[in-house]
C-alpha cells in the first residue's frame, strides 16, 4: 500500500524530470549564443564572432534532420536541430546587417576626410554567393544570399538522401557526418591556441559552459539509447573541450608573449 502511494508521487516526478531534460536538450545548445547576440546588438560590432560557426552548425543540423528520415531518433534531438538552425540564421542576419553598416560608415568617413574634390562616396561592392568567389565565401553582403545558399544545400542534400534513403550504409554515414561536423567545432580553437601558445582572448567561462553542456548531452545520448553516432561524437566534443581547458591551464603556468590578435571572448569557439 505504501509502495502504491510512492508510485503516485514518483511517476509524475519522473515525467517532470524527463520533460525538463528534453527541454534542456532542445534549448540548451542555443543559450551560449544569447549573450553573444545581445553583445553584437549593443556594440554594433560583429568582428569578434566568426560566421563560420553558423556555417558549421547549419550544415551539421541540416544533415541531422535528413538523418532522421532514414533512422528516427529522439524527438528532442530533432527539435534541437530545428531550433539551432533558426538561431544560426538569426545570428547571420544580425552579423550581416552590422558588418554592412560598418563598411558603409567607414567609406563615408574615408571620403568625407578626403582632400581630393573629385572623390565621391562609393558604395562597397556587393558580394553574393552566386559570384562563386572563394575569397568572399560566407562573407556576403545580404542575408538573403545566406538563406539561398542554405536552401540550395538543403535541396541538394535532401534530393541525394531521397534517392539513397533505402541504403543503410548511406543513412549511417549521413548520421556520422552530421554529428562529426558538430563535434569538430572546437578543433580550430584548439589549433589556434597551439599555434599562438596562448589562450589570451578566450573566455574560460564559455569553455566551461560548453564542457558541461556537452557532458550533459553525451549522458543524455547514452541513457536514452540514441544512435551510436551521437554518443561517439558527443564524447569527442567533451574531449576537445577538456583539451582546450588543459591548454588554458598549461599556458597559464608557462605564459608566452601575447598574441598579436586578441579575439573577442564570446568568439572563443569560433572558426
Amino acid at each position: 500500500m505504501e509502495a502504491e502511494g510512492l508510485d503516485w508521487l514518483l511517476v509524475p516526478l519522473h515525467q517532470l524530470v524527463s520533460w525538463g531534460a528534453a527541454g534542456a536538450m532542445v534549448f540548451g545548445g542555443v543559450v551560449p549564443y544569447i549573450p553573444q547576440y545581445r553583445d553584437i546588438r549593443r556594440t554594433q560590432n560583429a568582428e569578434g564572432f566568426s560566421t563560420y560557426v553558423c556555417l558549421v552548425l547549419l550544415v551539421a543540423n541540416i544533415l541531422r534532420i535528413l538523418f532522421w528520415f532514414g533512422r528516427h531518433f529522439e524527438s528532442p534531438l530533432l527539435w534541437q536541430s530545428i531550433v539551432m538552425i533558426l538561431t544560426m540564421l538569426l545570428m547571420l542576419k544580425l552579423c550581416t546587417e552590422v558588418r554592412v553598416t560598418n563598411e558603409l560608415n567607414v567609406k563615408r568617413r574615408f571620403f568625407a576626410a578626403a582632400d581630393n574634390k573629385d572623390e565621391e562616396f562609393k558604395v562597397p561592392p556587393r558580394r553574393s554567393y552566386l559570384d562563386f568567389d572563394p575569397h568572399h565565401f560566407w562573407h556576403w553582403s545580404s542575408f538573403g544570399d545566406y538563406v539561398q545558399c542554405v536552401l540550395a544545400f538543403t535541396g541538394v542534400a535532401g534530393y541525394v538522401t531521397y534517392l539513397s534513403i533505402d541504403s543503410a550504409l548511406f543513412v549511417e554515414t549521413l548520421g556520422f557526418l552530421a554529428v562529426l561536423t558538430e563535434a569538430t567545432l572546437g578543433v580550430p580553437q584548439l589549433y589556434r591556441n597551439y599555434c599562438h601558445q596562448s589562450t589570451e582572448g578566450m573566455s574560460i567561462k564559455m569553455v566551461l559552459m560548453w564542457t558541461s553542456g556537452d557532458t550533459f548531452k553525451t549522458a543524455y545520448f547514452l541513457l536514452n539509447g540514441a544512435p551510436l553516432q551521437f554518443s561517439v561524437c558527443g564524447l569527442l566534443q567533451v574531449l576537445v573541450d577538456l583539451a582546450i581547458l588543459g591548454q588554458a591551464y598549461a599556458f597559464a603556468r608557462h605564459p608566452q608573449k601575447p598574441a598579436p590578435h586578441v579575439a573577442h571572448p564570446a568568439s572563443a569557439k569560433a572558426l
